[in-house]
């Protein structure tokens, strides 16, 4: 199937920003191939988890830490073992209760029977080298025109034109629903808020890190994309 951007900076090129959604649907399909793979040959609880994430593409990683947070009712940013178990059943992620356990012990490093999710989600993340962090950031900082650490449609009012893609064009959506569709396409599918946060951004695209094997490659797509 082809792939279309779903907010285009350049009225010249409605497919400038392939990349931006998801690496393609290409990475993605094949990421989550390749972990499903790898499932049946890892033993370790972790390893495990991560790849059952990235069996759901590019925002499965993301996706698990929205149903944590919306958890952390006092904003505590930890977690108990039944808040664990819980947010890992909101997310639809079978594991049994064995598993779970190894999962939070080796979190659980001091035995005080919580874990700090943050630290949880950056581990749970496939590594990322530096480089490949910074220029994470520096598209995150483009976008984040407010610089308050959280990506809003007013932001993007800010950076980009909606009124060049085609569904504006044509009368089928507003300028605030196209950046809506661009907001929604970081979010987990189970709840989205219209923003993105650091974390969001990070988790999504160490989601399509994964997919792609060389630093350079990875810089280079992610400069396209968005005009860096």
């Amino acid at each position: 199937a082809s792939v279309h951007c779903v907010l285009c900076m350049n009225p010249h090129c409605l497919r400038a920003l392939i990349f931006q959604m998801a690496g393609t649907e290409r990475h993605d399909r094949e990421m989550a191939i390749q972990a499903k793979r790898n499932l049946s040959k890892t033993t370790d609880p972790v390893e495990r988890l991560r790849l059952k994430c990235l069996a759901r593409g590019s925002a499965g990683i993301k996706g698990l830490g929205r149903a944590f947070r919306i958890l952390d009712d006092d904003n505590s940013r930890t977690l108990d073992f039944n808040e664990f178990v819980k947010g890992l059943n909101d997310y639809a992620m079978m594991i049994d209760k064995e598993e779970a356990q190894e999962i939070f012990r080796a979190f659980d490093k001091d035995g005080s029977g919580t874990i700090d999710f943050d630290e949880f989600l950056v581990t749970l993340r496939p590594p990322m080298s530096s480089a490949r962090k910074e220029i994470i950031m520096q598209v995150f900082r483009k976008l984040d025109k407010t610089g308050d650490g959280v990506i809003t449609i007013e932001d993007l009012k800010g950076v980009y034109n909606a009124k060049h893609h085609p569904k504006y064009q044509n009368g089928e959506w507003t300028e605030d629903q196209v950046f809506k569709a661009f907001l929604d396409s970081f979010d987990s599918p189970y709840d989205k808020d219209g923003k993105v946060t650091t974390e969001e951004f990070m988790n999504y695209y160490a989601g399509v890190s994964a997919s792609i094997d060389t630093d350079v490659y990875f810089i280079v797509m992610m400069k396209n994309a968005w005009k860096l």
